[in-house]
């Protein structure tokens, strides 16, 4: 038998200790969803830099690639200072996998991190083509479209320092994969080389151990064994004779992060090179969360590894 209650089934009295205890839940309620709202409120990320106080402009642009025959689209975070006259260091920041060039600015607090910093941040998009020419669509120069077509672009458009040591280049995942072996094939071209959560074995084994990127991944390097693999494999490319010194390497990965076991190889081998380099493991898998904690600790590093130019506003 099924029981069915209601206020006007009991007595008056019995009515008025139920009101009671039943405001007396409500204002516990609410209290508790307020104390959670204030908790919740304590997670979320830091204000924005406000219109008025920020030192950094933000502009689009489409420039015609020559390697890949068509327009492409980046952003470019300009600081304040730039209209003094002098020249400036750029740090080219690539997206990842699935990405686009507005990611890191939309996507982490790039603009707080990089609000006082003397520094051109550009930021291009490259599609999910892993910054490499591929093996298979002829038309597909990705790594040519970076290393010639887009420097050559931003030393033409802005007063930039034409010369690796006021170039950096940086990236996470596939940003970061292509970052390093940008900086490993030219090395006149950069002073530093960072990565948050670098997918260094894209060429290797990524296909078979990640099987959603597979079709992509043979598209661009073609299929084991070939030479585009060997080409672009950032552990191969270590072991080559080089004539010019390498940048700074700054590695760093979550500790539950799938990509964790190639970063751990990779800074094995910089330090069986004896190459200048740094690694951090922290806590955080492959996300945004990860890649926004990640960033101000890379700039920092990055502005370290470039002494010959002042990174910071006067003033600041």
């Amino acid at each position: 038998m099924k029981h069915h209650w209601s206020l006007l089934s009991v007595g008056p009295k019995s009515r008025q200790r139920l009101k009671t205890a039943t405001n007396r839940l409500f204002f516990v309620g609410l209290f508790l969803l307020l104390h959670a709202g204030v908790a919740l409120a304590q997670k979320k990320p830091a204000t924005p830099v406000s219109a008025e106080n920020r030192n950094i402009l933000i502009k689009d642009a489409v420039f015609h690639s020559a390697s890949l025959e068509r327009d492409m689209h980046y952003r470019v975070l300009i600081p304040r200072g730039y209209e003094r006259g002098d020249r400036f260091p750029v740090l080219y920041l690539l997206h990842g996998l699935y990405g686009d060039y507005q990611n890191w600015d939309t996507r982490t607090r790039l603009e707080n991190y990089a609000n006082n910093l003397h520094l051109l941040i550009v930021m291009p998009d490259a599609d999910d083509s892993w910054y490499t020419n591929s093996a298979t669509v002829a038309a597909d120069k990705f790594e040519g479209y970076i290393a010639k077509d887009l420097i050559a672009e931003i030393d033409n458009q802005y007063r930039t320092i034409h010369d690796a040591h006021g170039r950096a280049i940086a990236g996470l995942s596939m940003g970061g994969y292509g970052a390093v072996k940008l900086a490993l094939k030219y090395p006149e071209l950069f002073a530093f080389a960072g990565s948050l959560s670098g997918a260094f074995n894209a060429p290797q084994n990524l296909d078979n151990q990640r099987p959603e990127f597979r079709a992509k991944l043979l598209e661009v390097f073609g299929n084991e064994g070939s030479r585009t693999r060997a080409e672009n494999d950032i552990f191969l490319l270590l072991k080559n004779p080089h004539h010019v010194p390498y940048p700074y390497f700054y590695l760093a990965c979550g500790t539950a992060d799938f990509f964790l076991e190639t970063n751990r190889a990779l800074a094995q081998q910089l330090s069986s090179r004896n190459l200048a380099y740094e690694y951090h493991e922290t806590a955080g898998e492959h996300t945004w969360e990860y890649w926004d904690g990640g960033l101000k600790p890379l700039l920092k590093a990055m502005e370290l590894k470039l002494p010959n130019d002042s990174l910071r506003l006067q003033g600041q």
